[in-house]
């Protein structure tokens, strides 16, 4: 039968199966045939084939995976290959935040390129919106700048509850994976969208001014969302793939010299300067790229990210 991953460590993995039954499944053979080297074999979300154990009904063997409609992996620097954090997704849910820990704006557009060239659909999630005022950065400018670029933004808190009903009515019926630095808050907005799941959550680091892990391995939940939040209807049933807390989102898959393909506002103007797709962007006469920041097609913000995005690349540095 087939079954969906829950959750997994080493070679053990909580199954969902189309019988109704969760099971306890290792992968027979110990290795799941893949075009592609992983750190992890599976990730939540993913579907496989199982056999179940004649023995104990609760017990399987992970005989095959299904071809994954789409995936979203950064690159682990320590297992030295890409690591998969979440299956077969509507939605990637980028979160962050004004303040605590701090607004980090790269962060998030190294998100975002992943997600372009994965082909996936990313939402930006601002919680804690209700200590924008606290902050010097001007975090609302670059929310702006995302939405103007046709992302879908939303200014959330899961402290006072702005924003919550239309983020519920956007997760309803899809499978969404949560993606932040940690500390951000998405086990929060778990417990605020349903307030029978319980997940850990962690206190910032006084120190760093960044979060603890509190999530150690992705999990995917399905929660039955608060009618507070549906209009008193009960039953609404939402699919949420809670990922660890990334201190580094390094980039998988694209080099240097290619990162302008993934900036939706460079896209366009690539191979029209002057010294066509040689051309660095950088000083070149001539250069459209350039030419459009000057006239501010391309906001001087976002060129600055993708220039510091590139050098991290080619340098293989990944500074905060």
């Amino acid at each position: 039968m087939q079954g969906t991953v829950l959750a997994g460590t080493n070679n053990y993995f909580e199954i969902e199966c189309d019988d109704g039954v969760t099971r306890t499944c290792s992968i027979k053979g110990k290795v799941l045939k893949s075009e592609k080297e992983y750190y992890n074999p599976l990730a939540p979300g993913d579907i496989v084939e199982i056999e179940e154990d004649s023995i104990d009904e609760e017990k399987g063997q992970i005989v095959s995976l299904v071809p994954r409609k789409n995936e979203f992996v950064r690159w682990n620097v320590k297992g030295r290959c890409p690591q998969l954090l979440a299956a077969n997704v509507d939605y990637m849910i980028l979160v962050t935040t004004p303040t605590e820990p701090p607004f980090r704006p790269r962060f998030v557009d190294r998100e975002l390129c992943q997600a372009e060239l994965l082909g996936l659909t990313p939402v930006i999630v601002c919680n804690k919106y209700d200590l924008v005022d606290e902050t010097d950065v001007d975090v609302e400018n670059y929310l702006q700048i995302w939405e103007e670029l046709g992302y879908k933004v939303l200014r959330i808190s899961a402290k006072t509850g702005e924003g919550i009903i239309e983020f519920a009515e956007l997760l309803e019926n899809h499978l969404s994976a949560f993606v932040g630095q940690s500390g951000v808050g998405k086990s929060s907005l778990v417990n605020v969208l349903d307030d029978s799941c319980v997940l850990k959550t962690g206190s910032l680091s006084k120190k760093y001014g960044r979060g603890n892990h509190t999530t150690t391995k992705g999990t995917l939940n399905r929660i039955e969302l608060n009618t507070s939040l549906t209009g008193g209807v009960k039953g609404r049933i939402a699919s949420i793939i809670d990922t660890p807390g990334i201190r580094r989102f390094v980039l998988d898959g694209i080099e240097a010299d290619d990162l302008a393909l993934y900036f939706r506002e460079f896209k366009p103007l690539l191979g029209q300067c002057s010294f066509g797709m040689s051309c660095t962007h950088t000083h070149e006469a001539g250069c459209k790229i350039l030419e459009a920041v000057h006239s501010g097609v391309i906001t001087e913000e976002r060129y600055d990210s993708w220039l510091r995005i590139h050098d991290q690349i080619r340098d293989g540095t990944w500074a905060d």
